[in-house]
């Protein structure tokens, strides 16, 4: 059966909306994690490098399970693996927010990766197959959604714990509402995963642009791990923000990047795919820089608001990119650039945290900003 048959009667307003829903959930259950790390820091005394460590773990339980979720998306369909990935995080998410003993924060990290992990592949396969059915751009809209997912994840959380909310307060109110939220959306969920084509030929490899598109996603999704994890870490002992405030951070940039994403095909249109990706690792790089350079805890929720702004469109331009190269199906080259961005957001941050602690945060950001030249000198060696 090809792909084109298993697409038929896909595409409906519900699929479209179950898709977005789960988009914005899985995005406010990370968000609210971010609101939540200075707080895991404290409860269980860790120094910046065994923070990195246990962060390490929440991006391995991620990897280890997008690596086997497209065979297991092949054999149970979207819907099980987004409802299996969904309790998987809702089960761990309050465990993160008591836990003092960093062995077991270490495992519920673990075990709360593995359901993002599998959640994000199994709704990214479905907004894949939504959007050949719908046969028009889809994609930007869903991302944008787990944007605004992490807006609500972050700063709704900062709200109820300025509001006297204790972290488990907090975190049994994120689950109770995605919970309903998926129930709500159950039925529309997409039963099948699809299925692969099969390629012609011989073996196929990836050449150099690939391996660049590759290499300039995980860049981008390292900047976005990074003030996932750290930003709460930065602006309350660096900038001296209170610590129940700390998810304003990733809030600032996950803003800044739902509002671009919402005008993202217009912009792409306007300036071309080359400028889009020039002008956003530049924003990067100035927007680390002012976080680090400059004075005070507004300055740094600008200058994430700026690397919001310019990584937004990077990695849809990419994936585009990625699926007009020959040499090699779309779904193989597609997954090979996407896989190793994502690699970037679970990774980065532990590598920021060993950076930080054999120096300080500020030369880690540094770094960051510094990576952002690789995207904008990729950028004219790409085929458009």
């Amino acid at each position: 059966m090809s792909m084109q048959n298993t697409m038929v009667g896909v595409d409906s307003s519900a699929r479209r909306a179950s898709t977005r829903a789960i988009f914005l959930v899985t995005g406010m259950a990370m968000g609210l994690w971010a609101a939540l790390v200075p707080y895991a820091q404290l409860r269980t005394g860790a120094e910046a490098g065994d923070l990195g460590l246990l962060l390490l773990c929440l991006g391995g339980g991620s990897l280890i399970a997008m690596l086997a979720s497209g065979r297991i998306i092949g054999r149970l369909g979207c819907r099980a693996v987004i409802v299996a990935g969904v309790l998987l995080y809702c089960l761990t998410l309050p465990l993160l927010a008591v836990f003092s003993d960093i062995r077991l924060l270490a495992l519920s990290l673990l075990i709360f990766g593995m359901g993002v992990g599998l959640t994000d592949v199994a709704m990214n396969v479905q907004g894949t197959l939504v959007e050949q059915a719908a046969n028009k751009p889809l994609m930007s809209g869903f991302h944008c959604l787990w944007s605004v997912g992490g807006i609500a994840g972050a700063g709704g959380g900062a709200l109820l714990l300025g509001s006297g909310f204790s972290p488990l307060g907090a975190a049994l109110c994120t689950v109770a509402l995605v919970v309903l939220v998926t129930l709500g959306f159950l039925s529309s969920l997409l039963p099948t995963g699809g299925e692969e084509e099969q390629s012609e030929g011989g073996k196929a490899r990836p050449n150099f642009r690939l391996v660049l598109m590759a290499v300039m996603a995980m860049i981008c999704f390292m900047a976005e791990g990074a003030i996932l994890d750290w930003s709460g870490i930065f602006i309350t002992q660096e900038r001296g923000m209170a610590v129940e405030h700390a998810g304003w951070g990733f809030a600032a940039f996950a803003i800044a990047m739902s509002l671009m994403r919402l005008t993202g095909d217009v912009v792409v249109t306007a300036l071309g795919r080359k400028r889009v990706l020039i002008i956003g690792g530049v924003l990067g790089i100035v927007g680390y820089l002012l976080t680090v350079l400059t004075e005070g805890w507004a300055m740094s929720l600008f200058g994430f608001a700026l690397v919001g702004i310019g990584a937004a469109n990077i990695v849809p331009v990419l994936i585009t990119l990625a699926g007009q190269e020959k040499v090699m199906p779309v779904n193989r080259s597609v997954a090979m650039v996407a896989t190793l961005g994502y690699f970037g957001v679970l990774g980065g941050p532990a590598l920021i945290g060993w950076v930080a602690h054999l120096s300080n945060l500020y030369v880690a950001f540094s770094l960051v900003a510094l990576s952002f030249l690789i995207i904008v000198l990729g950028a004219l060696k790409l085929k458009y």
